[in-house]
């Protein structure tokens, strides 16, 4: 029996769910073909640039549950690429809104001017409930996420290049509110390169909460518990 679909659940369009399966499937397909060797410092950027490098399905279904459990509604992605974890942000975000009224936004970064122009193609196609909640920054993050955060940032989603993590998670920071929440993929499969991140999360005084969920290549997530 497969896994129950939370957004099935909720109602989300059919149109919407195709597209999430196909894109799912894409993202895979092209994954299978990824070798050790094109995650090496010096090709990285070139050879990601026409990759999905999407969130898993099932992090995503965790993802969009845990957006609508702390009633997200204003959120932070670092690295969109094509989208798709976007979209189910978005979803969360709009469900919210609905729920308890009041506004919100998915604000979603991507340093490829091909990607975000895929990743608007699909959220196009998704239309407004989706595309009208999302203001894409294309360019350095550790510069487009310096202005106009909203005063509060209920979750951050770190789905980027390692290097990038700690200085986007000190950007965002200052506009977290108890309870807001980090959530970090790939941290068991590239464990090392997290080490950075690790020390700065699990640190005494860091003001967060921490646990590794089992999923594929390891789920970080990260409660602000101020002292």
């Amino acid at each position: 029996m497969s896994p129950p679909n939370p957004l099935l659940s909720d109602n989300v369009p059919s149109h919407i769910l195709s597209l999430l399966d196909r894109l799912h499937e894409a993202s895979l397909n092209q994954e299978s073909s990824i070798t050790k060797a094109d995650y090496a410092a010096s090709v990285i950027h070139e050879n990601m640039k026409d990759k999905f490098i999407a969130l898993e399905q099932d992090k995503c279904h965790f993802v969009y549950q845990l957006a609508k459990a702390i009633g997200a509604k204003n959120i932070v992605e670092a690295g969109t690429s094509f989208g798709v974890s976007t979209i189910y942000l978005a979803l969360a975000v709009a469900a919210n809104i609905k729920a308890t009224g009041g506004s919100g936004v998915v604000i979603g970064t991507e340093h490829e001017p091909e990607k975000a122009a895929k990743a608007r193609e699909h959220w196009k196609e998704c239309g407004e409930i989706v595309s009208g909640l999302i203001d894409l920054r294309e360019g350095d993050l550790r510069e487009t996420l310096k202005v106009a955060l909203p005063d509060t940032i209920d979750l951050l989603l770190l789905d980027i290049w390692t290097p990038m993590v700690v200085p986007t998670l000190k950007l965002v920071q200052p506009k977290f509110r108890p309870g807001s929440v980090i959530i970090a993929d790939n941290t068991v499969g590239s464990a090392p390169d997290y080490q950075e991140f690790f020390d700065y999360i699990r640190a005494p005084d860091s003001g967060f909460t921490n646990i590794t969920l089992p999923y594929h290549k390891g789920l970080e997530m990260s409660v602000y518990s101020p002292k």
